[in-house]
């Protein structure tokens, strides 16, 4: 049990995340867990959770979830929020609503819902930003 309102345990969760600590993050996963970026399946139990969080983290650098609006009805919280993906100079902002069900200060349920268009054209903006930023650094003169 813990003094955690619900909305400080998915806080903390999100702050995670963006601290790239896994560790963290699982701390305040239920034994059962369930996650879902919806349509794709659920990943069940914490362990299975866990599995996607480090690969998220192998291939990040970075990571921000900015909260636009965030609410609880009991145990229930919900979220409004641009999420922003990093690797390198790759950056994918793209807009999401989140679901999050917890008890006793632990996430047992996280549902993220967004708009899978959306998220491609926000990953294609970044690879421009990656040929831009590629195009801009001047080439490194060769020894002679």
């Amino acid at each position: 049990m813990t003094d955690r309102t619900p909305i400080e345990t998915v806080r903390a969760f999100l702050a995670a995340l963006e601290s790239l600590d896994v560790d963290a993050a699982v701390e305040l996963l239920a034994d059962g867990a369930v996650y879902q970026n919806v349509p794709l399946p659920p990943a069940r139990g914490r362990k299975a959770v866990e599995r996607q969080l480090r690969f998220m983290v192998k291939y990040a650098t970075g990571f921000e979830a900015r909260l636009h609006h965030i609410a609880a009805d009991g145990t229930t919280v919900l979220t409004e929020r641009t999420d922003v993906l990093v690797n390198g100079s790759w950056r994918s902002e793209f807009w999401v609503c989140g679901t999050f069900e917890t008890r006793d200060g632990k996430i047992t349920l996280w549902r993220d819902y967004f708009d899978w268009p959306t998220f491609l054209f926000a990953s294609l903006r970044g690879l421009g930003g990656v040929l831009r930023s590629r195009l801009s650094t001047p080439p490194k003169p060769s020894k002679a």
